[in-house]
């Protein structure tokens, strides 16, 4: 699912023009060795903290269907909240909140994904991927803390959370007899199929017979 929302955010931007002019668009953490091998004028966006949403979390299984037949369940979805650091990179700071900028008006003009943004579970479950800009990072952490840990100077960077969902486990139903079901024979008799009605084996026996109209009832002789 990561893989999917970071593909999908790669679709958003882009269809925004971010980064246009020949800019770049990386999903690294944005190190000293990486900061050292840029090239280009890039937009960083940084995968730091993954956290479950418990307060979406529910119970009980969910139905499948193939041609209105129900063909299996499925355990409910677990939200997960992906926190990302988008950052600018190029020789001049006026350049990079420039291009800063840009990626903040594309992130702040959409609440979700759209479905053509997105990829593998996630257009199967045809869920909403939510998205929140702006906000503070991640419970617990601070700017700074997340900084040093990369070993990198601090930078203007938006937080973008994704809210996505990772699909419950799938159990298929059995499927129906297509045949009937067949009963043992005896040493002195073949086995034979319980056939459904109308079924075209007429060697076969039907599971019902229709009572008799003509049965009388039983009761003392006086």
């Amino acid at each position: 699912m990561i893989h999917e929302v970071d593909e999908g955010i790669r679709r958003l931007l882009d269809s925004g023009g971010v980064p246009g002019g020949g800019g770049e668009l990386a999903f690294e953490a944005p190190t000293t060795d990486w900061t050292a091998r840029r090239n280009a004028p890039t937009v960083n966006v940084f995968l730091y903290d993954i956290r479950e949403d418990s307060t979406r979390r529910s119970t009980g299984n969910l139905e499948v269907f193939e041609r209105d037949e129900l063909v299996a369940h499925r355990k409910p979805p677990r939200w997960f909240r992906l926190s990302y650091l988008v950052t600018a990179w190029t020789n001049r700071p006026q350049d990079e909140h420039r291009l800063l900028s840009e990626a903040l008006a594309c992130l702040a003009g959409h609440g979700h994904l759209a479905p053509e943004w997105l990829t593998g579970s996630l257009a199967d479950l045809g869920l909403t991927v939510v998205l929140e800009s702006g906000g503070p990072v991640s419970e617990g952490r601070a700017a700074t803390d997340v900084w040093s840990a990369l070993g990198g100077r601090l930078k203007p960077a938006i937080n973008l959370v994704a809210t996505a969902p990772v699909a419950g486990t799938l159990t298929p139903l059995p499927r129906p007899a297509d045949n009937g079901l067949v009963l043992a024979g005896t040493p002195t008799e073949p086995a034979r199929r319980l056939r459904y009605d109308n079924h075209p084996d007429t060697t076969a026996f039907a599971p019902t017979r229709p009572h008799p109209t003509d049965r009388r009832r039983r009761g003392p002789i006086v």
